[in-house]
């Protein structure tokens, strides 16, 4: 069953659309990415789906309802934002308190769940320290433990590792996939390609505030990746390239002093190919395609402002 339905979301900002019809379907459990260079609409996407701002068409629902506006409906999302929307002068256990109010928590239970979500956040040690001492990847990490204080269905996570160092990256990495298999619905923007392939169960790719692909990692690379490039540094040198070609199912190979290169749709068949023909080779090199080839053949390698 999907708890997030969007179906023809519009918004404009006068003469922009920044969304234009964007539909998708989001299951319970799931880890969806929103992909897209910068101006797609991937906030303005997720600002509408918390209520933020109302659309100028189209429909958003959350878990079974469908005003995103109404406290019901906002108590099952937990958004993380592209900006850290926390408080410097407040200590770290200050700024959940805050937030965990907000969200409707008192008493014992407001106070398991701060310690629990400084401990997910790793700053259980850093609790009585203001927020003005803390690092970008801390403040990152905090920002995110704000959306989970109240154990919220729906997680929307905007950029949610936007200039953090490879440890904190790390930690929020294996915060997401607990979520995930506690059965957490989560939606995932992100501009690191490497990241969505490690965490998305399934990808959107936006631009210019149109979806231009939607569908697991694999099939979009096999869609839009385009080919693998083959790199084998032989012992000997084959007699027929043409049958060679054929047989590899290759494109483009040829053959410079020892070293045989080609281009292939299908990498796995062709390296079982390979290995079938009887080529001693002293190395190999593979380059297959990737998220960021999908992302920027539909995209295009043009700069964005």
């Amino acid at each position: 069953m999907a708890t997030i339905v969007v179906e023809q979301l519009c918004k404009r900002f006068g003469e922009v659309v920044a969304v234009d019809g964007v539909s998708f379907a989001i299951g319970r459990g799931e880890i969806f990415g929103l992909l897209g260079p910068n101006g797609a609409g991937k906030t303005t996407t997720i600002n509408m789906l918390c209520g933020l701002l109302r659309p100028d068409g189209g429909t958003v629902t959350l878990d079974g309802r469908t005003d995103p506006t109404h406290p019901a409906v906002r108590a099952v999302l937990g958004v993380a934002p592209q900006s850290i929307a926390l408080y410097d002068e407040l200590t770290a256990q200050g700024n959940l308190e805050f937030f965990g109010r907000i969200a409707g928590l008192a008493g014992r239970r407001l106070k398991e769940r701060v310690a629990a979500c400084l401990d997910i956040a790793g700053l259980a040690q850093r609790r009585k320290d203001r927020l003005s001492t803390f690092s970008g990847g801390m403040k990152r990490r905090l920002n995110l433990a704000g959306a989970l204080l109240h154990e919220p269905a729906i997680l929307l996570f905007d950029e949610p590792t936007a200039g953090v160092d490879p440890q904190s990256r790390n930690l929020i990495f294996d915060t997401i996939l607990r979520l995930k298999a506690e059965g957490r619905t989560i939606l995932y923007t992100t501009h690191y390609m490497e990241e969505a392939q490690r965490l998305c169960d399934r990808v959107a790719i936006l631009d210019h505030g149109k979806i231009l692909d939607i569908d697991t990692i694999e099939n979009l690379i096999g869609r839009h990746g385009g080919v693998s490039h083959v790199e084998a540094e032989l012992s000997q040198v084959p007699d027929d390239l043409p049958a060679l070609a054929a047989r590899l199912a290759a494109e483009g190979l040829g053959l410079e002093g020892n070293t045989l290169r080609f281009q292939t749709r299908e990498p796995a068949r062709s390296l079982a190919a390979l290995n079938q023909c009887e080529l001693h080779y002293r190395a190999l090199k593979v380059d297959t395609a990737n998220l960021e080839d999908v992302f920027l053949n539909l995209t295009g390698r043009r700069l964005r402002d």
